[in-house]
């Protein structure tokens, strides 16, 4: 009885979507505003409110998923994991100094939406992150929305043209390609951040 009302009491004190999304973009923007920053860095930051995995899965849909044997699931997520952390953390250093406004929260069931603005120089991008409710009862970000274009059904296209012409194994061995070829990038611009640090002077701007 103690141990049902701590988990209902645990459940309703939660963050929100909306509270979410805020948290998460303010430790971003400290994690990539922070002296040596790098993309490994805030890639732990992101991690602990995108679910990558999740985005993964959904990317691949579900009845290809269901076709997968555990090695194989647990392979595509882990090589995805790595991919999206490096991708997403690149782009968000890119953005640290951008003005965020927040707008409205819907939610659904177990699914919600954030709506904000993104002012970056002078430009205004609209910019909408999906959640869902994980088994937790914790709010998880698996989607970003930016200018219209989902970062789900922009990988769900190009994962299709690949299991059509290469098959899984195909679709798996440029997955780690790309992977392998981020990670290298990112490990050069970590590099050029601490050199730059040393010496007392500002690392380049990373790829974006």
């Amino acid at each position: 009885m103690i141990a049902s009302l701590l988990a209902a009491t645990l459940l309703a004190a939660a963050p929100g979507p909306l509270s979410v999304v805020k948290s998460g973009n303010t430790d971003v923007q400290r994690a990539a505003n922070a002296p040596g920053a790098t993309v490994e860095s805030l890639a732990s930051v992101v991690e602990k409110f995108v679910d990558f995995e999740e985005l993964a899965k959904r990317a691949l849909g579900d009845k290809t998923w269901a076709t997968l044997t555990p090695a194989q699931r647990k392979d595509f997520s882990q090589t995805m994991t790595g991919l999206l952390r490096a991708s997403y953390a690149q782009k968000a250093i890119g953005q640290a100094q951008a003005d965020v406004k927040y707008g409205k929260e819907s939610i659904e069931g177990n699914e919600a939406t954030v709506n904000t603005t993104l002012t970056l120089r002078k430009d205004q991008i609209p910019v909408d992150y999906r959640l869902y409710k994980s088994p937790k009862g914790e709010w998880r970000i698996y989607d970003v929305v930016t200018d219209e274009v989902s970062l789900v059904d922009t990988y769900k296209g190009q994962f299709q043209k690949l299991l059509g012409t290469k098959g899984f194994d195909g679709l798996l061995t440029t997955l780690k390609a790309k992977r392998a070829q981020l990670e290298k990038e990112n490990a050069a611009q970590s590099a050029k951040g601490a050199s730059g640090a040393a010496t007392g002077g500002s690392a380049p701007s990373p790829t974006k």
